[in-house]
């Protein structure tokens, strides 16, 4: 049977779905890859390490006036699709109370104020009810510009025949979000490139948000702007605990790309991992150009054809004898590769401060960090100490309610703590101080309170 033919049955279900014929296209198009024996994976032997990569720090500040002058033709667009399940949440992340009483949102709200830019959301059909009924009503900067776009979403492929998945019991778990590369393909098929455009506007500031430490600085506008580069990356220093995390590299040709681990063949995993040899990772945070961006899908014929990504799964990821399935994907970063003349951006970790576990919210939420001037969470500036290595007992600490149960009256200060390991059903009381190297235990079946005011100094 032909290829086309083997992808009739998506295309049903994906018209029966709604889903706009450049996005049927698009998935027909990595549906094609996947059968006819692609992986997706990169080798080793064909990257070479990315280098002469600009350092954000080194940047003329007087970038800042261009960039100044460019904020009027510049929105900033955020991926809000997360749900946050591994957290333990069943709406959107970005809803979660992070910092001083406000959401992820209220936050990102306050720095589109401040930087006087559009806000836009790229939501799923998950998401968005609840995130704008959580922004009604807030005064943002629009322009006229719609608040969001949805991203589209794919049917599951089972791997033993690469028919469409089925799964009676709950039939949303036959479909999976395409990866953040679909941005593209949605701001395309939403409408919402072409209004924008339309508007005047030439750049989108792009990132997760979960990601607090990303807003829009003039100066890196600036040089956004002055490069005339289609698409910019902010990448920042890889350390042991990003070994696993995707790297940027470069072709033999000299282009740059984007490798995930999904992406890395079982034979390079040492080299995947080498900090020393792939120094950057991506922090998903992109600056786009909007006019180059049309006229690469116009040319395409809508069809982005960033690099598949081919994610082996379980059909019901709560049950492991559910029949595997892939989950064909794309990464928006990966869009570095498509994009001639793309180039990337060295930036520091302050830039950088994703919420991903209940470990990270603590901190966040703890005096380890404060919300800056320009409502950017950035590390507070007492500490002294580099970021504390912060071990929660996942028995225990794993999801966002088991965490409010244990620090029912906010997170202890942390300001001078290197290191906080907690095994057992620990209970924080009120403005407890934690210092040094700190290890709390409860003994199976008890549990084990910290009273108030109290101070643990586990010393150096």
């Amino acid at each position: 049977m032909s290829v086309n033919a083997d992808f009739a049955p998506f295309e049903t279900l994906m018209r029966r779905e709604g889903l706009p014929e450049i996005a049927i296209r698009t998935f027909a198009h990595y549906y094609a890859q996947l059968a006819e024996g692609h992986t997706g994976l990169l080798p080793e032997a064909d990257l070479l390490p990315a280098d002469g990569i600009p350092d954000a720090d080194r940047l003329d500040p007087a970038l800042a006036a261009d960039g100044q002058a460019a904020l009027r033709h510049t929105v900033m667009l955020k991926l809000n699709g997360g749900l946050g399940t591994g957290m333990g949440l069943a709406r959107a992340k970005s809803l979660l109370t992070v910092k001083d009483g406000l959401t992820f949102l209220d936050i990102i709200a306050r720095q589109a104020r401040a930087a006087d830019v559009p806000l836009l959301l790229m939501n799923s059909f998950s998401t968005r009810e609840d995130s704008l009924a959580r922004l009604a009503g807030q005064p943002l900067p629009g322009g006229g510009l719609p608040l969001d776009f949805l991203q589209h979403k794919v049917p599951k492929v089972r791997a033993d025949d690469l028919r469409p998945a089925e799964w009676p019991a709950d039939p949303d778990l036959a479909w999976c979000p395409p990866g953040h590369g679909d941005l593209y393909t949605a701001l395309q098929t939403s409408g919402l490139l072409a209004q924008l455009l339309a508007a005047g506007y030439r750049w989108a500031f792009v990132s997760n948000a979960d990601h607090l430490g990303a807003t829009i600085d003039p100066v890196i506008l600036g040089h956004v702007v002055g490069s005339g580069a289609p698409l910019v990356m902010e990448v920042a220093d890889r350390t042991e605990a990003d070994r696993k995390g995707g790297h940027l590299a470069r072709r033999h040709d000299g282009r740059l790309l984007l490798r995930e681990v999904a992406q890395c063949p079982p034979a390079d995993e040492a080299a995947f991992q080498d900090i020393r040899r792939h120094r950057y990772f991506n922090t998903n945070t992109l600056w786009l150009d909007l006019r180059a961006l049309d006229a690469l899908l116009r040319e395409a014929g809508g069809i982005m054809r960033l690099p598949m990504i081919r994610n082996r799964k379980t059909l019901d990821p709560r049950d492991g004898a559910s029949p595997a399935v892939y989950q064909l994907e794309t990464a928006m970063g990966a869009a570095i590769e498509t994009f001639a003349g793309a180039s990337a951006l060295r930036v520091p970790r302050t830039r950088f401060a994703p919420i991903k576990h209940t470990s990270d919210l603590l901190s966040v939420r703890s005096d380890n960090f404060v919300l800056g001037a320009d409502h950017r969470v950035v590390p507070n500036p007492r500490r002294t100490l580099p970021t504390p290595v912060i071990d929660l007992d996942p028995a225990c600490y794993r999801f966002v309610d088991d965490l409010e149960l244990r620090f029912p009256h906010g997170a202890p200060s942390l300001v001078d703590c290197s290191r906080l390991v907690v095994r057992g059903d620990v209970r924080f009381g009120r403005r407890v101080v934690l210092r040094g190297e700190v290890r709390l235990e409860a003994a199976p079946g008890e549990v084990r309170s910290i009273p108030d005011d109290a101070v643990v100094d586990g010393g150096a």
